[in-house]
């Protein structure tokens, strides 16, 4: 796995990181990504087939978590068909709203109030808006504000997208939410087209999007929400405290963060 031939731009030094099966996935720098260089990556994308990301990660024994842990797991071929995005959010929704253990001293009303304006009527998909910007230019924005964060190194994947790129790296950082990476990546690719959404960063448990379709006001707010809530309820749950806050904060923001605890 040697990026740098398919490249014009100088990568830093770097290695492959390996599946669990010890089968290379993706190429990742050795020290923090040099500023600037993944606009440059990301721009050359259509003709290198290279996708970059942005890299955090949780320090543990094996180095940083997943990718030097063997914590990556690329689906079977068999297992990437497609996935009705309508469909797998409405359950994610139903399976989000459920009463558990975890919530149990909620009474109905305080969990109603949690999704509200919704409550626990799944309001379908937000309508297709028209793009507030270039897709690529929102997206080096958005990595250029990440890349504030402490040390993301770079990663490079062989993909189409940045969609498609979660599954070729097999991330699991879902799975506690009992998410397959297929799904996520076929309801990335559906926010690609539909809000014009890039996948810039990747975490352990993490993942952050740019938009060229910023949300300008609160009734789309509130139903651009609702599908972030039923992918990642924990950005509500264990975040806003509720859908109707967690809408205030996609008003006017170009990067989409999401956290699986």
């Amino acid at each position: 796995m040697e990026p740098q031939a398919d490249l014009s731009v100088a990568l830093p030094p770097g290695k492959p990181a390996t599946a669990h099966d010890g089968s290379p996935v993706l190429w990742i720098s050795d020290g923090p990504a040099p500023e600037g260089l993944w606009a440059r990556l990301r721009a050359a994308h259509p003709e290198s087939g290279w996708w970059p990301l942005l890299l955090t990660s949780m320090a543990g024994e094996d180095g940083d978590r997943p990718w030097e842990s063997g914590e990556l797991s690329p689906p079977a071929p068999e297992a990437a068909r497609d996935h009705d995005v309508a469909e797998v959010l409405a359950k994610a929704w139903r399976d989000s709203t459920q009463v558990d253990e975890e919530y149990r001293d909620l009474v109905p009303e305080q969990r109603l109030a949690v999704t509200a304006p919704h409550g626990v009527e799944w309001p379908g998909l937000a309508p297709r808006t028209p793009l507030t910007a270039d897709p690529g230019e929102a997206a080096d924005r958005s990595a250029a504000w990440l890349a504030r964060r402490p040390n993301p190194r770079l990663g490079l994947v062989r993909a189409a997208s940045g969609a498609q790129a979660l599954s070729v790296i097999g991330w699991q950082g879902a799975v506690n939410h009992g998410l397959d990476v297929t799904v996520l990546s076929a309801v990335l690719a559906d926010w690609e087209e539909r809000f014009g959404t890039r996948l810039v960063m990747v975490g352990f448990d993490t993942l952050a999007l740019s938009t060229a379709s910023v949300v300008a006001d609160r009734e789309q707010a509130a139903r651009v929400a609702a599908e972030h809530f039923a992918l990642c309820p924990d950005n509500v749950w264990q975040g806003t405290g509720s859908l109707d806050s967690y809408a205030d904060s996609l008003v006017g923001d170009e990067t989409w963060s999401f956290w699986w605890d």
